[in-house]
């Protein structure tokens, strides 16, 4: 049996759209946004940021220096949001401003940092329908991939990915939050596919959640709660997700693994647990926008907990800081690594249990 268990966290993978276009396979690039109404102007404006960006590039091409930062941490299970339908669907979903597709035929991109699980309760699985929804678990699923937090009825979507380390077992439970933009509607239900929605941030809902948790988890399980929550941008942390993330840790949970921010927010221990409030996005097609700038969102983490697999207590948590530019990650520079630790409070030397490297 391994002495640790290494995980690797990130936020949201967002291979839909202008993502899509570069990769081997692209889908129709026709949008139905307000000011964009192609998936291949968002290449351009990142071209127009940082230079070309030839097409197409390989499935490994958008992870960069990350699958060299992954494969010398060696994690035993790999944990992503991916934050866009898997479809070749065209029922648009109604009343959404924006739309995430990425071709069936180019998951391999998935494939090529060796995910292990994909969170899937966020406000863009569902960007086709149902229909769009049930054919990105079954293409998931057929790669060899664990998909969690959606699925066919209430039952599939609640069930955790689970990926066996050792004697036990890396548990994935995935569940978005209405505050996130996910309509009340998109729940699933027991004849209704949909992701699993959590009603509100209350106690009664936490203890539903370790309910859950409780009744399939064994002893040597380590228990990830991912959690779709919260606004865009900023680094605020409400109240609600603190009190409902503490009372999961106080409760059993290893690691509180939240995302929706587009740039990493705080992280706190919990108990000697961490709890990740905003992951921030890992791959996007956002690189030529403007408008937020004073959050560096090209910058970006991966997040890199190690436990003890006996007593599942946190031993450190490496947050590994990379940049987006030409659509594929880098290393960051020493200032942007550390412009990155003041922003998100870890101060600009090496904590105890966390810090960053590059």
């Amino acid at each position: 049996m391994p002495s640790t268990v290494t995980l690797f966290l990130a936020g949201d993978v967002m291979t839909g759209r202008g993502v899509d276009q570069i990769l081997p396979h692209p889908g129709g690039p026709r949008l139905r946004e307000r000011l964009v109404r192609d998936a291949r102007d968002y290449v351009a404006l990142a071209e127009r940021r940082n230079g070309p960006i030839p097409r197409p590039v390989g499935f490994d091409q958008p992870w960069g220096v990350a699958l060299s930062v992954l494969d010398e941490a060696g994690p035993d299970a790999r944990i992503v949001n991916l934050e866009t339908s898997v479809t070749t669907s065209r029922n648009y979903a109604p009343g959404k401003g924006i739309h995430y597709r990425m071709h069936p035929a180019n998951v391999g991109v998935l494939g090529a940092a060796r995910i292990d699980v994909c969170a899937l309760a966020n406000n863009h699985v569902l960007d086709f329908g149902k229909p769009g929804l049930i054919e990105t678990v079954d293409v998931l699923e057929s790669a060899g991939l664990r998909p969690t937090g959606a699925g066919r009825d209430d039952a599939r979507a609640w069930a955790p990915a689970t990926v066996p380390v050792g004697s036990g077992r890396v548990l994935v439970y995935s569940m978005g939050s209405p505050s996130s933009g996910l309509s009340r509607r998109s729940g699933a239900g027991p004849r209704r596919p949909g992701v699993a929605l959590l009603p509100n941030l209350s106690d009664a809902t936490a203890a539903r959640v370790l309910d859950r948790i409780a009744a399939l988890r064994g002893p040597d399980d380590l228990v990830v709660v991912s959690v779709h929550w919260g606004s865009n941008w900023g680094y605020d942390v409400p109240r609600d997700q603190v009190r409902f993330a503490h009372r999961l840790v106080d409760g059993g949970v290893d690691v509180v693994h939240g995302h929706s921010s587009h740039h990493p927010r705080p992280v706190e221990i919990h108990r000697g647990h961490p709890v990740l409030y905003g992951c921030g996005d890992l791959i996007n097609d956002y690189e030529g926008i403007g408008g937020y700038e004073q959050f560096r969102d090209e910058l970006r983490l991966l997040y890199l907990p190690v436990f003890a697999a006996d007593t599942r207590e946190l031993r450190e948590l490496r947050m590994v800081p990379v940049r987006a530019r030409r659509m594929r990650l880098e290393h960051a520079t020493r200032e942007e690594a550390r412009w990155l630790r003041v922003a998100l409070g870890v101060g600009d030397s090496e904590k105890d249990v966390v810090w960053m490297s590059s």
